[in-house]
């Protein structure tokens, strides 16, 4: 087998198969989405019974949510910043709980090894 460029399971003349051989395609419907960056994208749908259409669509080129009203596009997501645990902690209690429950966990700590 040295030297044969055939792919494994292929032969002569197959190729890629037609409609005559898997079926007529479903009836499509296309529709166009716009984001707020002026991207159109155009996914297509079943026109199956009962199949509902998405108002909002992940544009393919930004990620950013697009809406079937060129004129009126969806805007984009607000993100908050990441915080931390520290911050997150800082939101609930005050600097002064804070010195409270370091000297508790400071007695605490010192009355289990004996020190001063």
């Amino acid at each position: 087998m040295v030297g044969t460029n055939a792919i494994r399971g292929s032969r002569v003349g197959s190729g890629p198969m037609g409609e005559a051989e898997r079926g007529e395609s479903a009836p499509r419907v296309h529709v166009s989405y716009w984001c707020s960056n002026g991207h159109e994208s155009r996914p297509s749908f079943s026109r199956e019974e009962g199949l509902e259409i998405p108002q909002t669509w992940d544009c393919p080129r930004c990620g950013l949510p697009a809406g079937q009203d060129k004129d009126n596009p969806p805007s984009a997501p607000r993100t908050e910043p990441y915080k931390t645990h520290l911050a997150y902690v800082k939101e609930r209690r005050s600097a002064a709980d804070g010195e409270e429950l370091l000297d508790e966990a400071l007695k605490a700590l010192r009355g289990r090894t004996g020190g001063a």
